[in-house]
């Protein structure tokens, strides 16, 4: 769980940019897309829902995750109303994905953040975009959004 202040997501980023093991058990979960998760839907690890806000008895809740440039983006995520839960991301997805350009293979990373000030729970979402030389997968890196102010 990352605590943060006003430098939380720059300090989020750094993180990420280390290939250690301590940045991968950092994130709420990280996920190579496939295709399904880039033309439908996101398919979520159930651990991700002790993460989320509770369902209070429904099988939805929306949230909000910031991205890398702090763009708030709307998400819901969805579980079977029985049997299995298996969770997965539904709306705002797609707007995400488009927005990102993102493919299959890219990789996507939830956090879920709180404020040791205010007790304030938040989210970020980190996409990153696969790297191959010669058809070789060689690592992923960050999307750093492009302004034109």
């Amino acid at each position: 769980m990352c605590t943060y202040g006003s430098g939380c997501f720059k300090w989020l980023l750094g993180q990420m940019q280390s290939m250690s093991k301590k940045r991968r058990e950092m994130a709420s979960f990280s996920k190579i897309l496939s295709k399904t998760d880039v033309k439908k839907r996101l398919t979520v690890p159930i651990k991700f829902l002790k993460s989320l806000p509770s369902f209070d008895g429904g099988h939805a809740v929306k949230f909000e995750a910031r991205d890398e440039g702090g763009e708030a983006w709307a998400f819901q995520c969805s579980v079977r109303r029985r049997g299995h839960r298996k969770p997965v991301l539904t709306r705002g997805w797609k707007a995400f994905i488009n927005s990102k350009k993102l493919k299959t293979g890219d990789k996507v990373s939830f956090f879920k953040c709180k404020n040791r000030a205010t007790a304030k729970t938040s989210y970020r979402v980190l996409a990153e975009k696969e790297i191959k030389i010669f058809g070789a997968i060689i690592g992923y890196a960050p999307l750093y959004p492009i302004s034109c102010k």
